[in-house]
């Protein structure tokens, strides 16, 4: 295995030395180069003719405890002598090239590092100094074959780093500094909105990969930068990283240093502040966290593990947003603790917080259909706060607070977004909140588009209008008799009214009551025609379906008026009992009228045909036991043919020699329309019933079943 590792080891500095040598310029290395190195055991420092160090590998890190960003661009002098310092072995480097041996260094606390080094200068083309790289072990951590041990233990505890900018937070500090020199105790901790403030005003400038894999909610480093660092810190550590930057604004020569609170993460992690030294701002600090991960997966295997799950999130066949809700929840965690229970309540009293949480909770990750969904250039254009999905339906957002702060598993609903482009797209919106043992930071929205749904919906909705109105339209071609036996009597009796007056004008001995008397019979009975007329252009029009609140036995009332004539004329014998009390129904008069017309004619048809002596219909109102409105029709007719019973509501099908087989179908699509039920049977003593339900608001029905006689 040592010698395995050896090999392995002494391949990667071959190719390493070989690729250094190859580079044309003091301050380039080739990116495979760089791969290599983040790759090798030993620690590997490129610094130029000048002493600045270039390049700083990830085994440097381990091995001094200075993180890269706070080393590249440094003297080789902030870690001691690396060959700049007038010694024997820096003149033999030079005359000889390359030189090997034990230098003493300074770690990150000041401890003293003994490291064991190769270092090899690189020239141009004229002779001149290019620079210098060093490979280098723990002198103290050698194996019997003379290569550093790198396991996975040390590998796990690199420092998870990041370079930040305290200018915009020196307001703060400087007042918490006027705090101290005053004499008073300054405990962060009893301070949590002076620690929301200084991470909120700390801005990151930089980080390395291990601080983006470990807390950066699948960010990515590009959304991290320009951040405010209290988006990314563990919500349990917070006041401990502010204590460490504000020590450090006091005293600028200060290393500070704290033991970090880290559920799950890390064993023992510790956190380490300091000021940087020139050439950064004035106002840069760094942060380090160096602990053991507590992962048993080697890194290959996160990384795998990773690029899964990206690879999965990328090609759902749905968009998709990350969302890190921390702040949301911790903002509910203190409203509950404040006694708040009526969360819906509460954001109604209180606008601000709702447009508050619009800017503090950021989508962290999209899939490639998310992008496409709002018409984005790329995913950063959606990395960003959450405001921008609820443009278009600003209410959206309360609902969803009150989903998350009442402890729901989803909400689903749909709602519209306003694109980039400005198009405004109809979709089935759906969150999915966190749970215990779940990562309680991340919050996933779902979006699909369903403008095609809804068109196609819209489609079917005015086809089932047209077969509707063409229904009516052949409803009143069978009821033509009728109808014109209605219009008649009104107009014949306007114009007997008329002639009799018109004699009365005549004669000499004027009888103006008589005449007023006559009068008022001729405006009565155009009045009944008028409104005869109204209720047959009625049922005629195309109109869009409005529903209002209607009384159920006023629409029979009006349906029973199109078919007096053709029951007196058959000799039917109608009964019709209206209940008492019946609550109101949402509907469409019209439609509900085709309905009541249709099995009513349905009904005079059959007992027609089957020539009985008595011929009765009976008809009724009532409420069923659901708390629905229900309206039956009942003939002492010849009945449905037993193995045509299930088919009468099935399109183009007909007992009727000349039927077109649609009226029940079009019956049974408004009822359904309605949120009702309609169905028939045959009556044990002979004939047939068929009844419909319509639901009152607020009261709930159950399944469509079978009517019994």
């Amino acid at each position: 295995m040592q010698a395995a590792r050896a090999a392995t080891t002494d391949g990667i500095r071959r190719q390493m030395t070989n690729l250094f040598q190859r580079a044309t310029a003091a301050d380039h290395v080739y990116p495979h180069a760089m791969e290599l190195a983040d790759l090798a055991s030993e620690s590997i420092i490129v610094s130029d003719a000048h002493g600045v160090i270039r390049y700083w590998n990830a085994a440097s890190e381990a091995l001094y405890g200075w993180p890269a960003m706070a080393m590249v661009g440094q003297s080789v002098q902030t870690i001691g002598s690396l060959t700049h310092s007038g010694t024997d072995h820096f003149s033999a480097l030079l005359r000889e090239g390359r030189w090997e041996g034990v230098v003493h260094r300074r770690g990150l606390t000041g401890a003293a590092v003994v490291a064991a080094v190769r270092q090899i200068v690189r020239r141009d083309t004229t002779g001149a100094l290019l620079d210098i790289v060093e490979f280098g072990r723990n002198a103290g951590s050698l194996t019997e074959t003379g290569y550093l041990r790198m396991d996975a233990e040390l590998q796990s505890s690199l420092a998870a780093s990041w370079e930040l900018d305290t200018t915009p937070a020196h307001p703060l500090l400087d007042a918490i500094a006027e705090h101290r020199r005053g004499g008073a105790r300054v405990d962060l901790n009893q301070h949590p909105d002076w620690v929301d403030r200084l991470l909120t005003a700390t801005r990151i400038t930089a980080v390395n990969d291990r601080a983006v894999r470990m807390f950066g909610a699948h960010a990515g480093y590009e959304q991290m930068i320009g951040k405010p660092i209290g988006d990314f810190w563990p919500a349990e550590s917070r006041s401990l990283l502010a204590s460490l930057l504000e020590r450090v604004a006091s005293d600028r020569t200060r290393l500070e240093m704290g033991r970090m609170i880290l559920s799950g993460s890390l064993r023992n992690p510790i956190v380490k502040a300091w000021h940087s030294a020139e050439p950064k701002p004035p106002g840069t600090v760094f942060v380090t966290i160096n602990g053991v991960s507590n992962d048993d997966r080697t890194t290959w295997e996160l990384r795998a593990s990773e690029e899964r799950y990206r690879q999965l999130v990328q090609y759902l066949p749905t968009a998709l947003w990350q969302v890190d809700s921390r702040r949301a929840g911790e903002a509910f965690d203190q409203l509950k603790a404040n006694g708040v229970r009526d969360i819906a309540g509460h954001l109604e009293r209180n606008p601000d917080l709702v447009e508050h949480a619009k800017d503090v909770v950021r989508v962290t990750d999209v899939n490639r259909d998310a992008v496409s969904l709002f018409r984005a250039h790329n995913p950063a254009d959606l990395i960003k706060p959450v405001r921008y999905i609820f443009a278009a339906a600003p209410g959206l957002a309360e609902r969803v607070m009150v989903a998350h702060f009442e402890g729901r598993r989803n909400l689903i609903e749909e709602t519209r977004i306003r694109a980039f482009d400005g198009a405004i797209i109809d979709v089935l919106f759906t969150v999915t909140y966190p749970v215990p043992p779940e990562q309680l930071d991340n919050t996933f929205i779902t979006m699909q588009d369903i403008s095609e749904r809804l068109n196609a919906e819209q489609q079917l909705r005015k086809l089932q209008a047209d077969l509707s109105h063409a229904g009516r339209i052949a409803t009143l071609g069978e009821l033509a008799t009728s109808i014109a036996h209605e219009i008649n009597q009104p107009l014949a009796a306007i114009v007997t009214n008329g002639e009799t007056s018109l004699r009365w004008l005549a004669r000499a001995d004027q009888n103006t009551e008589k005449v007023t008397q006559l009068t008022s019979r001729i405006v009565s009975n155009a009045r009944r025609a008028s409104d005869i007329i109204h209720r047959i252009r009625g049922m005629a029009a195309k109109h869009e379906p409005e529903k209002r609140l209607i009384d159920l036995n006023e629409v029979l009332e009006e349906a029973l008026l199109f078919i007096r004539h053709d029951i007196d004329s058959k000799a039917i014998i109608l009964s019709a009992n209206f209940g008492a009390d019946l609550p109101k129904v949402l509907g469409d008069r019209i439609q509900l009228q085709q309905v009541i017309i249709n099995l009513l004619v349905n009904s005079i048809q059959a007992i027609v045909q089957s020539g009985q002596p008595i011929r009765r219909i009976d008809v009724k109102t009532s409420i069923d036991d659901e708390g629905s409105v229900a309206l039956s029709v009942f003939d002492n007719g010849p009945g449905v043919p037993g193995a045509d019973l299930s088919r009468v509501f099935d399109s183009f099908f007909s007992t009727k020699d000349a039927g077109l087989g649609i009226g029940l179908t079009i019956c049974q699509s408004i009822i359904t329309a309605h949120g009702g039920r309609i169905a028939g049977a045959n009556r044990q003593k002979g004939g047939a019933h068929f009844h419909f339900t319509v639901p009152v608001p607020g009261v709930s029905s159950s399944e469509p079943g079978h009517a019994t006689s």
